[in-house]
This record gives C-alpha cells, structure tokens and sequence, in this order.
C-alpha cells in the first residue's frame, strides 16, 4: 500500500491554486468532483488535491489549538535542497512578497506559524518551520542537519 493523494479542501480554488505553485507544486490535472471544482498537485515527491467548497466555513485553528484532535499538517522535507532552511524559507518569503505586490488580489505575504528553528527528533536534529496555505492550514518544512 502506498499514500495516493492529501486532499485539501478550499474556499478559493484559483487562489490556493496559485499558492501550492509558488510552492513549487505542478497542476497536473483539473476536474469536477460532484458539484465542485477540484484539481491534482504534484510536488515534493507527493500530490495534492485541491477541492473548492462552495460555503466555506472557518476550519478550526490547528495550529494554535492546543486541544484540537485531527489532522494536522502536512510536512515537506527540503534536505535535500543543500540549503539551510532559514535561507531557503527567506527566498520562499521573497516570492510570496514579490507576487503579493504584482498580484494583490490573489496573493498576500507568506504567513510564518513557526520560524525556522532547530528540534531534536529520536537522535536527528532538524531544521523545522511551519507556515500556512491561504485556508490557515499548517505546512510544516524540515530540513535534517546530521545523521
């Protein structure tokens, strides 16, 4: 068995679209799913499946919610990059800035959750920094430093 998809539900289709973009995500196919639009992601060896519902409704904060129970985040792992994850999250910042600036009304500054810090995981330490989509969903970026 392997993992076949993170399905993602959104309120603005089109903007989040364009977010997982700059992401660095490729569309690779759009469709309608029942009555919504919906469209396949691929990026950072996975894929994605953006859905956009039509009356939205706030998700709860997953991220600050210290009892929240559920899903999430989803978690990309960038050492193999050969960049620090500091520099890497700054150039990433500088896109969302650049394209916030030519394009308002479909991109705002990247929200940093977490700043880039280093965290002990079993006997590795990582890089680790959340931020989040255009719906608040967390995205966690690690980066392994040592073996």
């Amino acid at each position: 068995m392997i993992l076949h998809h993170v399905a993602i539900r959104t309120a603005d289709i089109m903007r989040s679209i364009e977010f997982y973009q700059l992401l660095g995500f490729t569309v690779k196919e759009r469709f309608t799913a029942g009555y919504t639009l919906a469209c396949w992601l691929e990026g950072f060896g996975g894929r994605l499946e953006l859905m956009q519902i039509p009356e939205p409704k706030p998700a709860p904060d997953a991220f600050y919610d210290e009892h929240y129970v559920g899903y999430y985040h989803l978690s990309f792992d960038i050492t193999n990059e050969e960049i620090s994850l500091p520099i890497w999250l700054q150039q990433l910042e500088d896109k969302f800035i650049q394209a916030s600036e030519e394009n308002p009304a479909v991109f705002s500054p990247l929200k940093i959750l977490l700043p880039p810090q280093q965290q002990m995981i079993v006997d590795r330490i990582y890089e680790v920094a959340f931020v989040s989509d255009i719906d608040s969903i967390p995205i966690e970026i690690i980066r392994k430093i040592n073996n």
